[in-house]
């Protein structure tokens, strides 16, 4: 970008996005010190903060996926909230508690969703999936409108960013998330034990990993200011621009995701006329295009390209793509593999 550009990116806006860019690669550096090994889920997760998009993170016990959060949440400051989900987890807990005060009276105290009030700006929730569907009705819409109602007022959450990970090894006691849940998360990223060798030795030996509290406390407060991200997340939407050629690609994409046939994908052991039920919304791929935004923002440039599109595709679309029952409990091997032969088949500009 010139420098006229930037110059009227920041008359228009009133944001820097130059002077972002760093700070957001300052973000990523410093989380990288923390959480070792993970660049790449580091990446979608600052695409998914600037986006202005929740994140639900997925992967083996002990991985990282609460310290990597935990540690994010200290980097953007503001208000910060933590939720177990366990199965006798009900709405009403997270909007008040109750109990007994010292003089024997009933006392009712805000719970951890409106305790801050509209400064509230990462609600974690750890293992989302232990807790109940009633449970998971109250996040949608706090999800979905970053607002709720309580006590006779609507309560506003305009910095509100939720976070959350899932529990993949233990099926006792847990509940799926339904389609229109899932469908709030920008992106679902998973997050794997890294497989370098001198990482793997670092975790297990170095004691600086072996105490996660002390670990995030090294990671710096506020380096990016959440009162600002929304400002600054809407500047990257209208500055970053694309294509035609560009939008006619998404459009195919579009178009392949829905009918794998028509562009001859094909999958061993799998009928392709039943596969896909639905999914890949407008509302998907409007989510698709605004993290790709931020992904070619983050590069340096001021227009997407198409590897924009594909490295963020999956961890925007792979959970907004219904296949027939059949196929699901084979979901994970299956839609990698159309996802690829989906890139193979169709022609990038």
């Amino acid at each position: 970008m010139s420098r006229e550009g930037v110059q009227a990116v920041r008359d228009l806006h009133g944001v820097d996005l130059p002077h972002w860019r760093q700070r957001a690669l300052d973000f990523e550096g410093e989380l990288a010190k923390v959480v070792v090994g993970q660049r790449r889920v580091i990446r979608l997760l600052t695409i998914a903060i600037f986006a202005r998009g929740h994140v639900l993170l997925e992967g083996d016990v002990g991985v990282g996926k609460t310290t990597l959060l935990r540690a994010a949440a200290r980097g953007l400051g503001g208000a910060y909230e933590r939720v177990e989900g366990t199965i006798d987890l009900m709405p009403a807990d997270m909007i008040y508690h109750t109990y007994i005060g010292e003089d024997g009276r009933p006392r009712v105290e805000p719970g951890p969703v409106i305790r801050y009030g509209s400064d509230l700006t990462v609600f974690f929730f750890n293992e989302i999936n232990r807790a109940r569907p009633q449970v998971h009705s109250l996040l949608l819409r706090l999800m979905a409108e970053r607002s709720i109602s309580a006590f006779n007022r609507e309560y506003q959450f305009p910095y509100l960013l939720v976070f959350a990970d899932r529990n993949r090894i233990e099926r006792e006691e847990t509940f799926e998330l339904p389609a229109a849940a899932r469908d709030r998360f920008l992106m679902e990223i998973a997050i794997g034990t890294p497989v370098e060798a001198d990482i793997r030795r670092l975790l297990a030996f170095d004691p600086r990993f072996h105490d996660s509290d002390k670990l995030i406390r090294s990671m710096p407060e506020a380096i990016l200011d959440h009162r600002e991200l929304p400002a600054v997340a809407g500047a990257i939407q209208d500055d970053i621009e694309t294509s035609p050629d560009l939008e006619r690609y998404t459009l195919d994409l579009w178009q392949a995701v829905r009918d794998p046939q028509s562009v001859g994908i094909d999958i061993p052991d799998v009928d392709m006329q039943r596969l896909v039920a639905g999914g890949a919304s407008p509302r998907g791929m409007s989510y698709l295009l605004r993290a790709a935004r931020v992904a070619a923002w983050l590069d340096n440039r001021g227009m997407v390209v198409p590897e924009d599109l594909r490295s963020v595709f999956f961890e925007t679309m792979a959970h907004r793509i219904f296949f027939d029952p059949i196929y699901e409990l084979r979901r994970e091997p299956i839609v990698r593999e159309l996802i690829r032969q989906l890139f193979e088949r169709v022609p990038a500009p």
